[in-house]
């Protein structure tokens, strides 16, 4: 995982050089003035060389305004360097996400998702630019100091020294327990996340059955596990700073003893232990330096590993080598075998057979498996067994890109993108012209009402199309696939979230839809389907009948049933 998080540094390698040897003056011009304190208080002052002493201090003035500047650089420059770092992440976490299977959604909630896009790559952004910064000037003062007080005196050096692998061994120990404790609270940041993108994104729905204290209540679940997992975290955070401070504390315990100890017995003059007291700070800094970081090395790297866990999950495979081109639209399954995961079988034994231009119904109860028939076409899951084929060749052995290039979907619960009119009908062929886009829409029945609205095509349809009514997002998504003009059309209960007299309407529109092409239609009103080529009744997961509306009649089974069911309404 290191070797993964240095590699982001790679582009970048030159503005870190420079950052890093700015940190690197940094530190050794901090070591200038218990240099200097010591040269005053050991010779300039008793040697009353006042104008050394104001050159000493012209000289550490000048270098303080350098340190400024080289502050500045690092505080700006490695900022940067962080943020492009983490939107290299999360340009590859997005790349990564576009290719990962339906499965993944089916078990990922969004808003976990947005907060390892967000939240948690900025605590690694952090730790990018402060990390390197803060070792590299934590070790060159460590050993810096180290020496120079060996200079002062040797043994009282070793004796604040000998205090450090104590405070490495508490570092260590409680290390873990507070990163276990972020990564917890972590977790619950992405659960808060995901219950509020889930309650915002229905919040229409809240409001109609009157159930914001429903939502209060789930809000708070997740509220209050976090605010416990905050509590364990702080609990490990502050004894983790407070054990090591106590340590550090204990430092100038020891240097005020044994120093004054030392210079009692005349192993030090009093200038040597101003001097050493002024410059021990330089040894204890960088280790306070350490310790503060080390929570923001668990945030990040905790963050970090999120970030890993996802991009390491295995994208969709597209092992297809074969380019469908533009397909006769001939649909074949055999003995097509399904089930999600570890779940039951979804699918058992469908055969089925579609020729070029026809068009198959799909009736059954709910659950059956007719809208996962339909996602086995372009390839949205891998099969259990069996095998699917369009135009007699394997959807195994075709790419994605061109398999669904050639397949169009209409289904009951539309998504619209945040945008325009236009940019939603474009989204079925992205080089379309503006007549193309027009004439889609004509198509669609929708045109003359764009028209009668202000801004036309350019007209917001606001977040998943909520200024539209549900004919007109159903319409958009139609101008959509006339757009996209592919031979395989899949209706997945376009109609059914309709009235009557908008169903009636939509219906004309994919009627000239489905003209010419191969079509899949799920419905559960039989109004639908009637006219359909061959209907195939699907009953947990099996083809039980199949013929055209009378055959089926005259079966006398299931299909028969559901109609009767269907003039009874």
């Amino acid at each position: 995982m290191l070797k993964k998080f240095i590699s982001y540094y790679k582009p970048y390698k030159k503005m870190l050089a420079l950052d890093m040897l700015a940190s690197l003056l940094i530190s050794l011009i901090g070591m200038i003035y218990p240099v200097v304190t010591n040269e005053m208080l050991g010779t300039l002052i008793p040697d009353r060389k006042y104008r050394a002493i104001v050159i000493a201090g012209i000289i550490v003035l000048l270098m303080y305004i350098v340190r400024f500047m080289l502050r500045y650089f690092v505080q700006y420059y490695g900022h940067i360097i962080g943020v492009k770092m983490q939107a290299q992440m999360r340009r590859d976490l997005f790349a990564h996400l576009q290719k990962l299977p339906f499965s993944f959604y089916d078990e990922h909630e969004t808003g976990k998702i947005l907060t390892r896009m967000t939240s948690d790559l900025f605590d690694v952004s952090e730790l990018a630019h402060h990390g390197p910064e803060n070792l590299l000037i934590s070790l060159v003062m460590l050993i810096g100091s180290f020496v120079y007080l060996c200079t002062i005196n040797v043994y009282l050096t070793l004796i604040i020294f000998a205090c450090v692998p104590f405070l490495i061994a508490v570092a260590i120990l409680l290390r873990k327990r507070m990163r276990s404790a972020f990564d917890e609270r972590r977790a619950t940041t992405a659960i808060i996340n995901a219950s509020i993108e889930s309650s915002i994104s229905g919040i229409r729905v809240t409001k109609a059955f009157t159930n914001s204290e429903k939502e209060k209540e789930k809000f708070e679940v997740g509220n209050n596990a976090f605010v416990k997992a905050c509590h364990k975290a702080y609990h490990a955070m502050a004894l983790f700073f407070s054990s090591t401070s106590f340590i550090t504390d204990i430092f100038n315990v020891i240097i005020l003893i044994a120093g004054g100890l030392f210079l009692y017995d005349g192993a030090i003059s009093f200038a040597e232990y101003s001097a050493f007291i002024v410059s021990v700070n330089l040894f204890i800094n960088p280790i306070t330096t350490l310790i503060n970081f080390m929570e923001q090395y668990q945030q990040g790297l905790s963050g970090f590993a999120r970030y890993v866990e996802i991009m390491e999950i295995e994208p969709e495979e597209d092992d297809g080598k074969e380019d469908l081109g533009v397909s006769r639209g001939e649909i074949e399954f055999k003995n097509v075998d399904f089930s999600y995961g570890d779940s039951n079988e979804v699918l058992h034994s469908v055969s089925l057979k579609v020729t070029s231009g026809k068009t198959l119904a799909l009736v059954g109860a709910s659950g059956g498996g007719k809208t996962t028939v339909c996602h086995l076409i372009p390839r949205f899951y891998n099969l259990s067994g069996g095998e699917i084929l369009i135009d007699g060749k394997n959807v195994n052995d075709l790419t994605l890109e061109s398999l669904r290039r050639n397949v169009g979907i209409v289904q009951q619960d539309v998504f619209l993108f945040n945008g325009t009119i236009r940019e939603n009908i474009v989204y079925g062929r992205l080089d379309a012209t503006e007549e193309e886009i027009i004439e889609a829409a004509k198509l669609a029945n929708i045109h003359e009402w764009v028209m009668g609205l202000e801004d036309g095509y350019d007209t917001q349809i606001g977040e998943r199309g909520v200024k539209l009514s549900g004919g007109q997002k159903q319409r958009l998504s139609i101008a959509r696939v006339f757009l996209k003009n592919p031979p395989i059309l899949i209706l997945d209960e376009a109609t059914s979230a309709l009235d009557n007299t908008t169903e009636i309407l939509i219906q004309e529109s994919l009627d000239k839809l489905s003209h010419g092409r191969t079509t899949i239609v799920v419905a559960h009103r039989l109004s639908t389907v009637r006219r359909a080529d061959e209907i195939a009744v699907i009953e947990d997961g099996m083809v039980t009948e199949r013929g055209s509306h009378e055959e089926l009649l005259e079966k006398n089974g299931t299909y028969k049933r559901l109609h009767a069911l269907h003039l009874a309404k």
